[in-house]
């Protein structure tokens, strides 16, 4: 294989993968799994795992959560709907693992970030809560302060 052929084989899966992750941003509240996607763009889940993690730091599972959770966000900020409406209004299908992914990914519990979101961002522009609100990917939610009696 000659170094134009190699880096046309890379260029065409970079498309592939943006095509991915674009159906992932649209389509988030669908039931997606990785050998859907990848049944998608003729590619195998374990080839389209690997090459989607180089190429954003993320798997497309996580991705996907990532997207979901940034959704339930800003449904839990409105405060009209419970946790259970959101977690299945963002195409989660187990509230436990929705709770979980939540915590991780924001560092509060969902039920808890929809009481304080509200107050936390009253009056910001909608531009500026989304900037401030948006979660931190790959389980770097900082740790809550231990609670000293």
């Amino acid at each position: 294989m000659t170094s134009r052929s190699t880096t046309e084989q890379r260029l065409g899966d970079l498309a592939r993968l943006r095509r991915v992750r674009d159906r992932i941003d649209r389509e988030y509240a669908q039931p997606l799994d990785v050998e859907a996607l990848a049944r998608g763009v003729n590619m195998s889940a374990g080839h389209l795992s690997r090459q989607f993690r180089q190429a954003y730091g993320e798997s497309p599972y996580g991705y996907l959560m990532t997207r979901r959770i940034e959704r339930a966000m800003a449904l839990l900020r409105r405060g009209d709907l419970s946790v259970t409406d959101v977690c299945f209004a963002v195409g989660c299908s187990s509230l436990g693992t929705f709770s979980t992914r939540f915590t991780e990914l924001v560092g509060v519990p969902p039920s808890v970030y929809r009481r304080d979101a509200a107050r936390a961002t009253q009056g910001m522009p909608s531009c500026v809560v989304k900037q401030v609100t948006r979660p931190i990917r790959n389980r770097e939610a900082a740790a809550p302060a231990p609670q000293l009696a």
